[in-house]
């Protein structure tokens, strides 16, 4: 077979070694060599020879107690940097775009710098009044809905010496003095699994709210927020809202690769 013609037909044993690994990945969980076999569609032996190659590449692993074979190592690794190459703006883009367009109010993206939380894209409603956001705004951790939810998930040794800076300047919101007090603060935000300021914004007569989006690794990696005219948002947890914004943050992490149970 000449190169041209085995490049477009491809290699079957590859494409049936694949079948395999699918039929794996959509067991969740560790599968018998009877089990693999009658998922991909083919006999128990022949999926035993495909098997043993897939062991000795580091795609599969076969428990020596059970006989159970399992995802291997590479299959991992192999995942992992896939998730890791993903472009978080380019989807969290789409996501605040379709938020937008589900609640008809400004939406935002922001990533975390080393001088607090920067806003990275932003999509305009489609109503008379609104409020603009500038791309590239750094924004105050305690003093901003989305500088709070940043706060509250990330790493203190990351965000503490911004506080103190807030606090030692007087820049912080009325009732936080000390460390103590952005501590309680941000575990409020925390247990709400969202971030909201009304009446009390950087901007007067300006309102926001804001949640986390986690990474493959459980980490916080994004945050999206809600800006709006004050008093022209519905800021309780059960609102159509909050409910659209939880499930926006949610669906981002998703696709980002987080577990819930171990982001949330």
């Amino acid at each position: 077979m000449s190169e041209e013609l085995e490049g477009k037909h491809g290699v079957q044993s590859l494409e049936v070694g694949m079948g395999i690994l699918k039929a794996m990945a959509t067991g969740k969980r560790s599968m018998m060599l009877k089990d693999i076999a009658a998922s991909a569609d083919m006999p128990p032996s022949k999926a035993h020879r495909y098997l043993v190659s897939l062991i000795r590449s580091g795609l599969v692993e076969q428990d020596p107690l059970t006989s159970r074979y399992n995802l291997g190592p590479f299959a991992l690794n192999l995942g992992l940097v896939a998730l890791d190459r993903l472009d978080r703006i380019r989807l969290g883009l789409s996501a605040i775009t379709d938020l937008r367009d589900a609640v008809n109010e400004t939406t935002a993206l922001a990533v975390w710098s080393d001088n607090g939380p920067v806003i990275v894209r932003w999509e305009r409603p489609r109503r008379p009044i609104t409020v603009n956001v500038v791309t590239g705004t750094t924004l105050g951790v305690l003093g901003s809905a989305i500088g709070r939810v940043f706060a509250a998930w990330l790493p203190e040794r990351q965000t503490e010496a911004l506080i103190r800076r807030e606090i030692e300047s007087g820049k912080a919101p009325l009732g936080v003095r000390t460390m103590e007090d952005a501590r309680a603060l941000l575990a409020g935000v925390k247990a709400r699994g969202v971030s909201v300021i009304s009446g009390d914004y950087v901007i007067r007569g300006v309102e926001a709210v804001a949640a986390p989006v986690f990474n493959f690794k459980n980490e916080i990696t994004l945050v999206i927020v809600l800006v709006g005219v004050e008093g022209s948002m519905d800021m309780r947890d059960d609102s159509p809202t909050l409910t659209e914004l939880r499930q926006a943050a949610a669906a981002l992490s998703a696709r980002l690769g987080a577990t819930f149970e171990s982001a949330g």
